[in-house]
């Protein structure tokens, strides 16, 4: 039974056409083009021996040998009358994409390997049009097949992906078919072992995207480094050719540029401007940004801001700030599921206001875009990371590799949201040769691609003769030097904190990326006694003491604004599969630590101001 062949009420060997390709180069902008939904209802069929990709030979059916062809398979097949009818996908039952498996199914709440995905459409593609599929982030590898024809394969379970179907696509019957397959790896990023729920499925909007011949794919619009009156950048169009011209609009700045671009279809450009009204939390300014070819008018709202440090300190358009954040996961704790929309990120993202902070740390992997675009409108700064995550195989050219593609795609996703501060390399990664030089591999491709940004990674403290030592040696390649501490749950006397000693290495800003400590949300008792609220909020107040003291601090973002879903979090009665570190619970209802850090963030305001 080759499922990716489905065709009508039954699943056939049928004809085996060939391997397209990989994902193609990223088309960016999404939410502001001519687009056609594919969410909804999917239906699906649990795989979990694969039998649907593998033949009894364990052959890959998209993948024969040359010697079983498509004609031979065909012909054998039809000569011998074999037909396999074990499956059908249109009486199958369906899930909602986007959304994951685990909290739609609670038969599939566990389930870890390959489900695939089945939705049929209609589309009447217009002369001299082109059309593509794109998925806003599948977890964690998918291969994505078109009418019987494979169009490619993306791993990486949180960036977005598309390939071209213009030459495929019908007027009427199309099937799409997804092997959505979501097995942890030894050599994956991340790897086998993570703190957080391995949630499987179509995560993201699916759309298509309906483009003219020539179309602009790909641009970067941001203030130039080092100079605050000067926006720069490129445009690039896809089969773009020498001597088009593209014309870049702001006119609240009254701003008109016109270009023209190169043999590959793109264009550098520097733009001044004395008129920039600056992006920040107070006034999180947007302009109205056109650029315009003779095909077609793409329309962005962009932000323009610097940020730098200097020494000790960080400088959002030139003046210091301290980052009052915290830590989110991608995921709506009231409904115990992944979050995916534009409701979901505004609830973290309220939640976070109303703790009064300018800065959250997108943990630990690229978030959907709609927390990135809410972030731009409403002025919060934004920490964004991929996740290399505690023990990566640093030997392994692939998952270098591997972290390279998410990298380069998040930032490709997201470089012209004024919000996203500093891109982050990894968390909690054990030092080593391999290791540094895997990050530093990463460090170098995101300063190829954005360098307008700050650079850091989670790193992690050790102690020696009482003293808290921070000296791991990719800290000379990071803007910001940020580690995570667990005293007074994870070892250290909450008792002693406040007068801890530091020896910190690196004379650059300090951010504490994560501290914190469980509770169950309405379990009282005292100061003393763990998991209780008052347990909580006292660790929250002797860790702020200890902060308030360490040398160069600029910053933190505690663990984590909510309860998350976990399954390495099992203890019966408290925890029972929630990692209950959140200052709000799974029910939405605040802990008396949220009060403290908001109590803490009105005097960090005030003396920033």
């Amino acid at each position: 039974m080759n499922l990716f062949m489905h065709k009508s009420f039954f699943i056939k060997i049928a004809l085996i056409l060939p391997f397209i390709g990989l994902s193609q180069n990223l088309i960016i902008n999404t939410t502001n083009r001519n687009t056609t939904t594919l969410n909804g209802t999917w239906h699906y069929i649990v795989d979990p021996y694969q039998t649907g990709y593998y033949n009894y030979r364990h052959q890959p059916y998209d993948q024969l040998p040359e010697n079983n062809n498509a004609a031979f398979y065909n012909n054998y097949h039809a000569k011998n009358k074999m037909e396999l009818v074990e499956y059908n996908f249109d009486t199958s039952p369906t899930l909602l994409v986007p959304g994951d498996w685990n909290s739609q199914k609670e038969k599939l709440f566990y389930y870890e390997g390959t489900i695939w995905y089945k939705k049929s459409f209609d589309y009447n593609l217009p002369n001299k049009k082109r059309l593509f599929l794109y998925f806003g982030a599948i977890n964690y590898k998918a291969e994505v097949y078109l009418n019987g024809k494979k169009l490619g394969t993306h791993i990486g379970g949180f960036t977005p992906f598309n390939f071209e179907i213009t030459s495929i696509v019908k007027p009427v019957g199309n099937y799409l078919v997804v092997k959505v397959d979501n097995t942890r790896h030894k050599d994956a990023v991340p790897t086998t072992n993570t703190d957080w729920w391995n949630y499987g499925g179509i995560t993201r909007d699916v759309k298509l995207i309906e483009e003219p011949l020539t179309f602009i794919q790909d641009y970067n619009i941001q203030l130039k480094k080092n100079d605050k009156n000067s926006i720069n950048g490129y445009v690039k169009l896809n089969k773009g050719s020498k001597s088009e011209k593209v014309i870049i609009s702001i006119p609240e700045l009254k701003i008109e540029k016109q270009l023209t671009t190169d043999k590959d279809g793109k264009v550098k450009f520097e733009i001044k401007s004395k008129k920039i009204k600056y992006w920040n939390p107070k006034n999180p300014k947007l302009y109205d940004v056109s650029i315009k070819t003779d095909y077609q008018t793409l329309k962005d709202q962009i932000g323009f801001r610097t940020i730098e440090t200097k020494e000790s300190n960080i400088l959002l358009n030139g003046k210091s700030i301290f980052l009052r954040g915290i830590s989110i996961h991608e995921e709506n704790p009231m409904r115990g599921s992944r979050a995916y929309s534009t409701d979901d990120a505004l609830v973290a993202l309220n939640w976070a206001k109303e703790l009064g902070c300018n800065y959250v740390r997108l943990a630990h992997y690229p978030h959907n875009e709609h927390m990135l675009k809410l972030a731009d409108k409403i002025g919060m700064m934004v920490w964004e990371e991929i996740p290399v995550y505690w023990t990566i195989d640093f030997n392994n050219k692939n998952t270098l590799q591997n972290a390279e593609n998410q990298l380069s795609e998040a930032i490709t996703r997201d470089k012209n949201r004024a919000s996203i501060i500093i891109w982050s390399m990894a968390n909690e990664t054990p030092p080593s040769k391999a290791r540094n030089n895997f990050i530093k591999n990463l460090i170098n491709l995101t300063k190829s691609i954005d360098s307008t940004r700050l650079i850091s990674a989670a790193l992690e403290k050790h102690n020696s003769n009482g003293v808290n030592i921070v000296d791991d040696e990719i800290g000379k390649y990071l803007d910001i030097v940020a580690f995570n501490q667990y005293t007074g749950w994870y070892g250290g006397s909450l008792e002693d904190a406040p007068n801890a000693k530091w020896n910190i290495k690196f004379n650059k800003p300090v951010v504490i990326s994560e501290f914190g400590g469980g509770a169950l949300q309405g379990l009282h008792g005292t100061a003393k006694e763990r998991w209780t609220e008052e347990y909580q909020e006292y660790l929250y107040q002797q860790n702020i003491k200890m902060i308030e003291k360490i040398p160069n601090i600029r910053g933190m973002s505690p663990w984590i604004l909510a309860d998350f879903r976990s399954p390495k979090r099992v203890l019966p009665g408290i925890q029972d599969g929630w990692n209950r570190k959140g200052l709000i619970s799974n029910g939405g209802v605040k802990k008396k630590a949220f009060f403290t850090l908001k109590d803490f963030y009105k005097k960090i305001k005030k003396q920033y101001n």
